[in-house]
Formats: C-alpha cells, sequence, structure tokens
C-alpha cells in the first residue's frame, strides 16, 4: 500500500515587470508566478500541482498548501486518487480550515493547487494526458468527481449524467481529430498595456501571419489611448480577425457601459471583465447595455457557485475558466458541465505561469466528452515562460496541438524552479546585484 509522504512547495517568481509582458490596467508590474507543489509518496510516485499568481503574495499560496499539505501525509495514495470527488472534498471541507474560505480565494486556490497534484498522480499511473484521462473515464466516476453542494438548483447530478452520456457518441471520432488537428487559440501576446504602440502592431501582424484568428487587447488606461491603439490594431490585423478587449475589473457598472461603447467603432468581439467578477447584476446590465459586444469573464471567478448565478442571471455570453483559480480539476469539470448546461461558450483564461499548460487540457475534454463542437470556442495563448516546463505547449497555426505527456500539465523544470525560486534562486540574485 503506497502512502503519502511528503508535500514540497517552491516560491517561483519570474522578473516579468521588467519588460511589462502582462501588464495591464490594474496589473501595472506584476512578475508572473507560481505557487509549485510536489506530492510524493513511499512508492517514488510524483505529482505535480501550482497556482498562478503576479509576485508578492505568492508565499501565501505556498505557505497555505503546506498547511492543507498536511493533511494529505500519510494518507492512503491508492484511496485518494481512485476517488478524486472524495479527496478534493477532504481538502476543501475540512472541519477547522474551511473557515478560512469557505471555497473562495487563497484557500481555495491552494487546495486547488493539491487536488491537481493527485490527478498528476492518477494521469500518470494510467500514462494518460489528463484530458485524455477524463475523456476515457466513466461517466459515472466523472460525475461522482464533481461537488454539487449549492449548485443542484442549476445542475443535478442527473442533469451532469445525461450531458455525459449525450458526449459518449462520437467521442472516439472527436478524440481522433483533436490528435490530428488541435484546438483553436487566441493570442493576448500582442495587447499588453505596456507596449508601445509600434510593438502592439507588429505583434499583432505577426499573430495574423501565425494563423490567430482573435487577438485581444488590454484596455481601461484611458479612453484616448484604448481607441488609439484598438484603430492600429484594427488596421494591423484587417476586418476579419477579431478582436477581444479586456478590462480587468476596472470599472464601475456605467462607466464600463460608457467605455465600451465608445470603443464599438472598432468591433470588439467580446468585453472581458468590465467589473468586479463578483457583481453578477452589474454584468447582467453591462451585457444589456454593450450588445452586440460579449461580455466574458472567469479568471477571477472563485467557485462554481459564482459561475452558476452569473449564467443563472444571464449576465455573461462567455465563461472563462481558470485552471489554478478554483479548486482543481474537480471544480473545472463542474464549470464544464454548468456551461453546457447554459449553452454557453468556455473560452479559458491563460498565459500566466503554467495557466497554457493545464487548462488547455479542460478545452480538449470539452470537445471530446461534453459539448462536442469548437464553434465560438478558443483558448487563451500568450508566447511566454513556456521553456520552463515539462511539456510545453505547442501551438502551430493558431492551434492548440494535443497535449501527449502523461499527467496535468504543470511538472516544471528542476533547473527553472532553483534558478528561479524566489529570494534565494540565482537569477534573483544575480538581478539584485546589478
Amino acid at each position: 500500500m503506497s502512502r503519502i509522504t511528503s508535500v514540497r512547495t517552491s516560491d517561483v517568481r519570474f522578473p516579468t515587470s521588467l519588460d511589462l509582458s502582462g501588464s495591464d490596467a490594474v496589473n501595472v508590474d506584476p512578475d508572473y508566478s507560481a505557487a509549485y507543489v510536489e506530492v510524493a509518496t513511499d512508492s517514488g510516485e510524483r505529482g505535480y500541482g501550482l497556482v498562478f499568481t503576479c509576485g508578492r503574495g505568492n508565499e501565501i499560496i505556498t505557505a497555505a498548501m503546506d498547511s492543507y499539505g498536511a493533511l494529505l501525509i500519510g494518507q492512503d495514495t491508492d484511496e485518494l486518487v481512485n476517488n478524486l470527488g472524495d479527496a478534493s472534498k477532504r481538502l476543501i471541507h475540512d472541519s477547522q480550515m474551511r473557515w478560512l474560505g469557505p471555497e473562495k480565494g487563497v484557500s481555495h486556490m491552494a487546495c486547488g493547487g493539491l487536488i491537481n497534484a493527485l490527478w498528476d498522480i492518477r494521469a500518470r499511473r494510467e500514462n494518460k494526458p489528463l484530458w485524455l484521462l477524463l475523456s476515457e473515464m466513466p461517466v459515472e466516476e466523472l460525475v461522482s468527481a464533481v461537488d454539487f453542494t449549492h449548485i443542484s438548483n442549476a445542475l443535478t447530478p442527473q442533469d451532469a449524467t445525461d450531458l455525459l452520456q449525450r458526449g459518449q457518441e462520437g467521442k472516439q471520432e472527436r478524440i481522433a481529430e483533436l490528435r490530428q488537428n488541435g484546438y483553436p487559440a487566441y493570442t493576448t501576446t500582442p495587447g499588453w498595456l505596456g507596449y508601445s504602440d509600434e510593438k502592439l502592431v507588429r505583434l499583432s501582424k505577426e499573430a495574423v501571419a501565425d494563423g490567430f484568428g482573435m487577438i485581444k487587447l488590454k484596455v481601461a488606461g484611458s479612453i484616448a489611448d484604448d481607441r488609439r491603439r484598438l484603430s492600429l490594431a484594427r488596421e494591423a490585423v484587417g476586418p476579419n480577425v477579431r478582436i477581444a478587449i479586456d478590462a480587468n475589473q476596472r470599472w464601475e457598472e456605467q462607466d464600463a457601459i460608457d467605455w465600451v461603447n465608445q470603443l464599438q467603432d472598432f468591433n470588439p468581439y467580446w468585453i472581458e471583465e468590465p467589473t468586479s467578477t463578483d457583481d453578477i447584476l452589474a454584468h447582467a446590465a453591462i451585457r444589456k447595455a454593450v450588445h452586440p459586444v460579449k461580455v466574458a469573464t472567469g479568471e477571477a471567478v472563485q467557485s462554481r457557485i459564482i459561475f452558476k448565478q452569473l449564467l443563472q442571471a444571464g449576465a455573461i455570453d462567455i465563461m472563462q475558466i481558470d485552471s489554478t483559480r478554483v479548486a482543481g480539476v474537480n471544480e473545472n469539470i463542474a464549470n464544464l458541465l454548468l456551461a453546457a448546461k447554459f449553452e454557453t461558450p468556455v473560452c479559458p483564461h491563460a498565459g500566466g505561469v503554467g495557466l497554457c499548460e493545464l487548462v488547455q487540457h479542460f478545452s480538449f475534454f470539452d470537445y471530446a466528452a461534453i459539448t462536442g463542437t469548437m464553434e465560438d470556442r478558443v483558448i487563451e495563448f500568450v508566447d511566454h515562460l513556456h521553456e520552463h516546463f515539462a511539456e510545453p505547449v505547442i501551438v502551430t497555426g493558431g492551434r492548440y496541438q494535443a497535449p501527449k505527456r502523461p499527467g496535468v500539465g504543470a511538472e516544471m523544470l528542476d533547473a527553472s524552479t532553483t534558478r528561479w525560486t524566489f529570494p534565494a534562486g540565482a537569477g534573483w540574485q544575480e538581478l539584485n546585484a546589478r
């Protein structure tokens, strides 16, 4: 019998603030970071997970993972990874730790990092990438992985079963198609707010040349700047490439309505995070007022319960799940099923550190075994920091290629975690010595 023997965390940070990669109207100088965790067993198995942050505070997530990880030490590995629904609940609903949330914020994300590491062990055992593991998992086991607490008034276990049963038809053909052709992507690489106009134009043209049918620009600095930048981007990509815009929750409700309507000239496809992701009624009002621009949100939505309400209220056109904001694989299965129930496309948030590597699996799974469609569905792509991962994403011709390596995609290279561990890593020591 195998048991969990250690949970080891690392505070890994990259100095992206130096060139303003990742900059927007709210996150003006991020150092993209990963609270990274390795779960080890006495049989030599390893599972990896991470939580993305913007730098300062990354150590808070690692400390929380250390605390939750103590609940796993000594536990039967087989019992955990063969019943991942129960394993998830053990962490999230611990009778004392849950007071820190419940099911939101640092504690919830920390649980997600550990839960993903357990799924990583399971996927490695079955020698499958996560998307294929989920796609080939029995319907009953997938349903058992979902916590229906506080969402059963919108999605019942029977609803989930019905959706997944319908997804079985043609599944093998779709898996083969994904292996052959991948999944459509869009890129945010040109659109960071701190980039010069020249860089915006150059990267926008490169995106089109690389096969992307959509780019995204950060907005909400000033209306004059946004109109200038959108004009430049639209001229660079032409009329047939979609341009999404992202305000990173900067606005109040009326500000969002007024601002987006002043940008309608440039035909934005969606406005992302126009206001606080907790303000469901404001999203609904904004959606009504800025039509035909779509409203998208999700990267900061803290749980399936908020997603449920956004969908029930008709507040969003696009659901943007994030692989590390909620409590891991289990909760994102719930989110995908909620979106399918409400016939809402899922276009995952990525970028960050490892977010592309992780979240791609959910879109592949969604197409293979839930919705069976890619219509109006794309995965975000940002072209940085992939070289630090054991299996970096591959995006060619504007499409994600299907991951092949067993696991969830979170494993980082030892050389990278050693060099960029904060503050003692050699990379940080060299920067501080300048």
